[in-house]
């Protein structure tokens, strides 16, 4: 029995919110689980899934993801009606709810979505507590990125010298 073989215990991710880093800060991150439907499940497996314009929103006490959109499969049956951009519940404790609602009603602060995981057979969704940038504070980043990419360039070359 203590010799099973664990398979597909890794994490694989299954989609990138990419814009999130370039236009928020982000303080805090969580981890939650998603109730979706069949077809949704079937339409993630096969990466049909956006979450770049996606946020979280508090509402009757219940955290929900907006504005993700899953595109329903072209096989899927005709006689029902797929609605690819409805809310979907997190599965959140109540604390970590309370928390999570109580920083959002901070100014300037916003729960977006970051990247959506395969862990072992289960959807999860990565968010964080973001607080905007302006125009000014991601030109700052764009100047320590390049830098990181010289200083690796000039120890690469130095390495060679060696």
């Amino acid at each position: 029995m203590l010799n099973k073989k664990k398979k597909n215990l890794k994490l694989s991710t299954i989609c990138t919110n990419k814009k999130s880093y370039y236009n928020y800060f982000i303080e805090e991150t969580f981890q939650s689980g998603l109730v979706l439907q069949g077809w949704e499940i079937k339409s993630i497996r096969l990466g049909k899934i956006n979450i770049s314009e996606s946020y979280i929103n508090n509402h009757l006490n219940e955290m929900y993801l907006y504005n993700s959109i899953i595109q329903p499969l072209s096989t899927a049956s005709n006689h029902l009606f797929y609605d690819s951009v409805r809310k979907r519940k997190l599965l959140l404790h109540k604390d970590e709810i309370n928390y999570l609602s109580t920083k959002k009603n901070k100014v300037g602060y916003t729960l977006i979505a970051l990247s959506l995981l395969w862990k072992k057979s289960w959807c999860k969704l990565n968010f964080g507590i973001a607080k905007g940038k302006n125009k000014i504070d991601k030109r700052e980043d764009d100047r320590q990125n390049a830098w990181k990419k010289e200083k690796l360039r000039i120890l690469k070359k130095t390495k060679i010298i060696y």
